[in-house]
């Protein structure tokens, strides 16, 4: 697939932790792959999460040298910064697609970086916010 696609912090962590199983090799094909064609898209809350949930919620956690390793990395991608305009129209999202505020923070994100794509397993595959349709890399 072309275009951008957004990354929710699950496929981060899944591809991260060495104890994900099947899902750690999908989420890392998926990353290889937006590596590859330059195409990965990221918000500074899923960097966040994704260093605090690598290294303490993940199967197998991962040292704090290694998640700031790979966050340095993922630096290079894409990144959307959450300002004040950014909470505001995740407000908007949350009501009109009731929606958790993270949620709906995720989304915005996505739109506003032009996104395509929003690989997550949080939301139903396969669902539309505006431009953006879900993608969950584990659903067959």
């Amino acid at each position: 697939m072309s275009g951008r696609a957004f990354v929710d912090t699950n496929i981060l962590v899944y591809a991260h932790d060495r104890g994900g199983g099947a899902k750690q090799e999908r989420a890392r094909e998926a990353i290889i792959e937006l590596w590859s064609n330059r195409s990965g898209v990221l918000s500074t809350q899923v960097l966040q999460e994704f260093y605090i949930n690598v290294r303490r919620k993940a199967a197998k956690p991962v040292s704090p040298s290694e998640a700031r390793r790979a966050l340095k990395d993922y630096l290079s991608w894409t990144l959307v910064t959450n300002d004040g305009d950014s909470i505001l129209r995740a407000l908007d999202l949350e009501g009109a697609y009731r929606l958790s505020f993270w949620d709906a923070l995720i989304v915005q994100a996505a739109q506003h970086a032009g996104a395509e794509r929003l690989l997550s397993e949080d939301f139903q595959h396969g669902r539309r916010f505006g431009d953006v349709t879900i993608v969950n890399p584990f659903d067959d």
